[in-house]
């Protein structure tokens, strides 16, 4: 909590100096409007990272009831996923993409901050060294830091990169367990049901919920007014 802290006051520091602004630019003010976006960012994410589970349920994997679960668990998972996705997105859609934006226009703002994200996901998944991995985790950590920022640069709001990144996060790290922090809401059963699949099938279910996700969000962005500036 403190670096959140600590990074909202480099903010407002940096957006004083360079822009002559307060945390305003931001657009973390609630309201009526991004609430309401946010549960429908937030809902349509989940549902796309919850479909790659399904499919893997599908075809034999079994997952249950995490039998430690509790609302201290929950609200522990909860939080952690809260924080971390402030922390990256107060980086990477905060005050020095405001500043790009101003400076080069969305397009060029939006290439800069998303090259970064692919990047800095190297060293966060700890995937530098495999050529492969480093491949695969940029491209998907890329093109999802693409739609995050173009649901700031859309609202002038973090309220849409926050929820479509808390809804994929969430749901893939504590829902169905598969993040840094252990055990969430549902477990996989042991001993593991061994299911084989054909090459094709094992792609469209790896990449299939990601590319809808990608898809489904954009093209509600697309259809969003543009607003001018943050209020």
């Amino acid at each position: 909590m403190i670096g959140i802290i600590v990074q909202l006051a480099v903010t407002w520091l940096l957006a004083r100096i360079f822009e002559k602004k307060g945390l305003g630019i931001l657009g973390l003010m609630p309201t009526k409007k991004r609430a309401g976006d946010f549960a429908i960012f937030f809902i349509v994410t989940a549902v796309c990272a919850a479909m790659g589970f399904i499919m893997r349920i599908y075809f034999g994997e079994r997952w249950q009831l995490n039998p430690t679960l509790n609302a201290k668990l929950f609200a522990a998972g909860l939080w952690w996923n809260i924080k971390s996705v402030l922390f990256e997105e107060l980086i990477f859609r905060g005050i020095i993409f405001y500043i790009l934006i101003k400076r080069l226009g969305v397009r060029g703002a939006i290439i800069i901050s998303s090259i970064a994200f692919g990047i800095y996901h190297w060293f966060s998944m700890e995937v530098w060294g495999d050529s492969l991995k480093m491949l695969i985790v940029f491209i998907m950590t890329g093109a999802m830091g693409s739609i995050y920022s173009y649901g700031y640069a859309k609202t002038f709001s973090l309220f849409i990169p926050i929820a479509i990144h808390l809804g994929w996060n969430f749901t893939n790290n504590f829902i169905f367990s598969e993040g840094q922090i252990g055990n969430g809401v549902l477990v996989a059963m042991k001993p593991a049901h061994i299911a084989t699949v054909s090459w094709p099938v094992f792609l469209f279910v790896s990449y299939f919920p990601f590319i809808c996700a990608i898809v489904i969000n954009y093209w509600l962005l697309k259809r969003k007014t543009q607003v001018a500036e943050a209020d």
